[in-house]
C-alpha cells in the first residue's frame, strides 16, 4: 500500500519528536487494542455504542486471555527498549502491555489488570494465578479491575500525573480522552509545555489543542514512527 503524502510527514514529525523528546509519556485507551481483536467503548462497534443503541456486546470469537499484543503494544515497548519511553498511562484491563514486555515500573495501569488481585489493605497486587484470597499482610485480595464510582489505585494516578506534568511529548494512543480523572492528564503536560500528539478514529476533547492529530488506524502510525526513529538514532537499516 503507498502511503499518502500528507500522513508520511505527519510520521516523520511524529519521528522527529520522539528523536528529540527528553521525557515521552503515552497515553493508551481501548482503541490501542482492537487490532488485537478486543473491542472499545466508544468506537463505532463499541461497547458503549452498542449499550446505546440497546444491542448487546458483540460475540469474541476467542478468550480474553488467548489475545497478544499487536504491532501498536510492540511499538511502545520499542520505544522503552530505545530509553525513550519515561513513563506508560493506560486504561486498559487487557495485560496486553505487560505481555508486549512493558516494565512494570514504567506502567499505570489506572483501572487495573484483569490477571491481578490487589490487597485491600497494603495495595500489593500479585497474580490471579497464585491463587488465594489474603494478602501475607493479613488484607483481603480482590480483583484489581476499578468498577464504576470506586477510587483508582493511587499509586498509579500519583506517577501518572507527575509524569504528565514532566513530559515534552504526551501521546494519546486509542482513547477518546473523556473519562476523567485520566483525561485531565493531557491536560497537565499541555499545561507543562508539551508537544500533544493524538492517535485516535473518533474526535476527542482535545482535538483542537494537538499539535499532531492522526485519524489513522495505530497500526498504520505508531509502528511507522517507531522505525523512522531507529533510522533516525542510527538503529535501523
Amino acid at each position: 500500500m503507498i502511503m499518502k503524502e500528507d500522513l508520511k510527514k505527519r510520521i516523520h514529525a511524529l519521528a522527529e519528536w520522539l528523536y528529540g523528546s527528553r521525557h515521552l509519556v503515552v497515553f493508551t485507551g481501548a482503541g490501542i487494542s482492537t487490532e488485537s481483536g478486543l473491542p472499545d467503548f466508544r468506537g463505532p462497534d463499541g461497547l458503549w455504542t452498542r449499550r446505546d443503541k440497546g444491542l448487546p456486546p458483540r460475540p469474541m470469537s476467542h478468550s480474553w486471555d488467548s489475545v497478544e499484543p499487536n504491532s501498536g503494544h510492540i511499538a511502545i515497548a520499542d520505544l522503552q527498549k530505545m530509553g525513550k519511553l519515561k513513563f506508560l498511562i493506560s486504561q486498559n484491563v487487557d495485560n496486553l502491555h505487560l505481555k508486549s514486555g512493558i516494565n512494570p515500573d514504567f506502567l499505570a495501569e489506572l483501572h487495573g489488570n484483569m490477571t491481578k488481585l490487589r490487597c485491600r489493605r497494603c495495595g500489593k497486587e500479585i497474580d490471579r494465578s497464585q491463587g488465594g484470597t489474603a494478602c501475607e499482610c493479613g488484607g483481603k485480595l480482590v480483583s484489581s479491575v476499578v468498577d464504576f464510582g470506586q477510587p483508582l489505585p493511587e499509586r498509579d494516578v500519583r506517577l501518572s500525573f507527575e509524569h504528565s506534568r514532566k513530559s515534552d511529548l504526551f501521546i494519546v494512543v486509542g482513547s477518546s480522552l473523556v473519562v476523567t480523572p485520566a483525561a485531565d492528564m493531557p491536560l497537565e503536560a499541555l499545561r507543562s509545555g508539551a508537544k500533544l500528539v493524538i492517535i485516535n478514529q473518533g474526535e476527542t476533547p482535545f482535538d483542537h489543542h494537538a499539535n499532531l492529530r492522526f485519524n489513522e488506524a495505530i497500526g498504520d502510525v505508531l509502528p511507522r514512527a517507531v522505525k523512522g526513529l531507529k533510522r533516525l538514532m542510527g538503529l535501523f537499516e
